[in-house]
């Protein structure tokens, strides 16, 4: 899901067709994005940027977040000139956006928990909302949990590990199931817990885990997130524009170790079969 934040108009003139579209993420969980963006818009040229240097933001403050953040996307920007921005993850979304969007001057999407659709989607009225624990307290969240599921029951759990769960999945390492099992324990222990029956995936990581997830949580719940959305967004407002990918698509990575390393084959699935540092 875009965010519903407002953002000043752009200009008009025409976009260089070779213009990526850059995708930002903490880690590798915005993956879920571009698998989406591939989908409505193969032809468009990509470049996706993993900031390993600072994962996890879940256990950063605001302050933190915002500066990296933002200080990473100007310089990306300039360097790279995309077309169009996205914030691959729900935690730099609901903390850094509206900070993004008044430094930089190109349309920047962000990702914010896909609280709208469950509300639309439960039946018993009970949503749980899996997110890092940062992105749980935020007065953002509270908005959307105001404007869309007042009727509602919104539990959320800000799950420790699940980043790194869905991580080590992507570089094809066994997942550890004590995380996803303690949230799932940790939603139904809350009150009315017992009755959720829509689990909102607060996370760009979270849908690598939707199998491990539903095993967890049982049977009859259904799992949220807002990847389809955001691509639908991005797919709205470069509309019309020309697409010429005159290199191949590439991932880069911030901080120390080998990248791609380890996620080379994961890459490759995206569309990605180039790596390297920014």
């Amino acid at each position: 899901m875009s965010s519903p934040l407002p953002q000043a108009p752009f200009s008009t003139a025409p976009v260089d067709p070779s213009a990526p579209i850059l995708l930002f993420d903490s880690g590798v969980g915005g993956l879920t994005v571009l698998g989406e963006l591939r989908k409505v818009l193969p032809q468009a040229p990509v470049i996706y940027a993993a900031d390993m240097a600072g994962l996890p933001y879940g256990t950063k403050t605001e302050a933190q977040v915002t500066a990296r953040v933002a200080g990473l996307l100007g310089r990306m920007t300039e360097r790279f000139a995309p077309r169009l921005v996205c914030i691959a993850c729900n935690t730099a979304s609901t903390i850094a956006l509206g900070m993004v969007r008044e430094v930089l001057e190109v349309p920047v999407v962000g990702t914010v928990p896909a609280i709208k659709p469950a509300a639309a989607m439960t039946r018993s009225g009970v949503i749980g909302l899996l997110g890092t624990q940062a992105t749980i307290r935020q007065a953002y969240v509270d908005r959307l949990e105001h404007e869309f599921a007042g009727d509602k029951r919104l539990l959320r759990y800000g799950g420790p590990g699940l980043v790194e769960a869905a991580e080590a999945k992507l570089r094809g390492e066994r997942v550890d199931p004590a995380a996803v099992i303690r949230a799932a324990e940790a939603l139904r222990a809350m009150p009315g817990g017992e009755n959720i029956d829509t689990v909102v995936l607060a996370c760009t990581h979270f849908p690598l885990l939707e199998d491990e997830l539903a095993e967890a949580f049982g049977p009859g719940v259904r799992f949220v997130h807002g990847a389809e959305g955001i691509a639908r967004r991005i797919a709205h407002l470069t509309e019309g524009q020309e697409y010429a990918r005159q290199q191949p698509d590439r991932a880069l990575f911030t901080g120390p170790g080998e990248f791609p390393g380890a996620y080379g084959e994961a890459l490759a699935r995206y569309g990605l079969p180039e790596g390297g540092r920014f």
